[in-house]
């Protein structure tokens, strides 16, 4: 068979990614505070964009009996009333499915979102609407009914102070004393008192003491453990085979010994902040109706309105007298349209998604977390027929604010667990706050262990296995029954 060159004609569609289609994109991820931003650097390099008056109320309404949504009426886009001029829009919807994109171009990392959103436990709902607690406060709560001397109280505060973010104390006993005036024994007492708190190992010397301090909480402080925690030194050279010697254990009690070490906190103040966090604006407001309904509106308060003004389009198309002029003039008046129009869209899109969050989670907004149900990006998307990445987007660094707070939208996507009886599921969050309304009940003299929260649980209708409960337990930052008994032994004694 004889080879020879030859002309072809090949018909194919293919999927291109402008700027400006990135440009609307990104627009999807930000706050509205971002977004004010954003707008200002667009005042600054385009003089036919301005800010006008407050912008228009754009609200979505879910009916109360019917459950149906009710899109009212938008305003006019301020881009519809334009003259057409300059390149043609893109009239492309935000909507796409970026599978099919370059990723290496796109503005925003849709795929850990949907990781995050589609499964994981975020943080529970006890930990929203107020700052992240610090290491003295948690402490200080504490000392009360820990401590039944006042002064051995004051001492064990003045120590608190002097703690460092990762827990330990800087500066020597003796130091302590001579500040107080008091005595070293007292100053003894006082860090006695500070490290019997949680969580444990604070108010610790040195790593060694730090370690300590767990292992004893464990009940794995042996004559071997204690030999192996004052040699760190040489398990940090790796010179495992003397440790080994030193603690007189063969291969696998030494294994064990060091997987247990490993679970411990070096630094166990790292678990909380410096206190008071950012405070968070919401983008998006729910208020119940009077037919018991839900209205869902954009937060005007930090939505500047962004319009094209056109008399200073005609007066400066006036003015350009070469061809250069008049295209610099069209290419600003076609990225005013684009943006004004995304901007518009990107109200459209939230307030869609924010709608389907509130009909889905309808049981949260009437009765709590205890209704929270399981919710995935997928199950969104398909009701108001939407890429997953678009409704990752959306729900990325925007916050709802209701009667019962104010959330992240992606608190509302969580992962469920199994029913008793095979049918449906409940949400992780409904199950923490189960959790926790049982220990908060629990008699300090018969205190609940994992075993007894399965059973307790699944009389409620959860089916979970201990170590899922204990999983659970961790997350809200409950202890052990053994911590918890020593807790309550505590502000028993008070």
């Amino acid at each position: 068979m004889a080879l020879g060159p030859r002309l072809d004609l090949r018909q194919s569609q293919s999927l291109v990614m402008t700027p400006q289609l990135q440009q609307a994109i990104k627009l999807l991820t930000l706050s509205n505070l971002e977004i004010e931003a954003f707008i200002g650097d667009a005042l600054e390099s385009n003089p036919l964009l301005e800010i006008g008056d407050t912008a228009p109320p754009q609200v979505e309404a879910i009916g109360g009996d019917e459950a149906d949504l009710r899109r009212t009426t938008l305003e006019t886009s301020p881009a519809d009333q334009l003259i057409a001029e300059g390149r043609a829009e893109d009239d492309r919807p935000l909507d796409i499915d970026v599978t099919a994109l370059d990723r290496d171009r796109d503005t925003g990392d849709w795929s850990a979102d949907l990781r995050s959103a589609g499964g994981e436990d975020g943080p529970g709902i006890d930990e929203r609407g107020e700052g992240e607690k610090s290491l003295a406060d948690h402490l200080d709560a504490q000392l009360g009914p820990a401590s039944k001397d006042p002064r051995e109280a004051f001492v064990a505060r003045h120590i608190v102070g002097l703690l460092d973010d990762a827990g330990y104390l800087p500066v020597t006993l003796r130091e302590v004393a001579a500040d107080l005036g008091i005595s070293l024994a007292e100053a003894e007492a006082g860090l006695d008192l500070v490290q019997s708190l949680d969580p444990t190992g604070v108010g610790a010397r040195s790593l060694s003491e730090c370690l300590t301090l767990q292992a004893k909480e464990a009940d794995r402080y042996d004559p071997c453990m204690a030999r192996l925690l004052d040699n760190l030194d040489l398990l940090a050279k790796g010179e495992l085979a003397r440790l080994k010697r030193m603690c007189g254990v063969d291969d696998e009690d030494f294994a064990d010994m060091l997987a247990e070490l490993r679970g411990y906190d070096p630094k166990p103040g790292l678990r909380f902040g410096g206190g008071g966090g950012d405070p968070v604006t919401p983008d998006i407001l729910v208020t119940p109706r009077a037919d018991g309904g839900w209205d869902i509106r954009l937060n005007e308060a930090t939505l500047p309105r962004l319009i094209v003004n056109r008399s200073y389009y005609v007066e400066m198309r006036g003015a350009c007298d070469d061809k250069a002029a008049r295209g610099w003039l069209s290419d600003k008046l076609a990225d005013a349209n684009w943006l004004v129009k995304a901007l518009d869209q990107r109200q459209k899109t939230i307030l869609k998604v924010a709608a389907e969050l509130v009909k889905q989670q309808d049981g949260f907004f009437r009765h709590g977390v205890s209704q929270l149900k399981p919710l995935t990006l997928r199950a969104v998307a398909e009701a108001i027929s939407m890429h997953e990445s678009t409704v990752s987007r959306v729900t990325s660094n925007k916050y709802l604010s209701c009667e019962r707070g104010t959330f992240e939208l992606k608190y509302f996507f969580t992962s469920g667990v199994g029913a008793v009886d095979g049918e449906g599921g409940a949400s992780a969050e409904a199950v923490k706050a189960a959790i926790k309304q049982l220990i908060d009940a629990e008699d300090p003299k018969a205190i609940l262990s994992d075993d007894a929260l399965v059973d307790l649980l699944k009389a409620r209708g959860y089916d979970l296995a201990r170590r899922t409960v204990a999983k659970y337990r961790e997350a809200i930052g409950l202890g052990s029954s053994v911590q918890r008994r020593r807790q309550k032994a505590l502000a028993g004694v008070r």
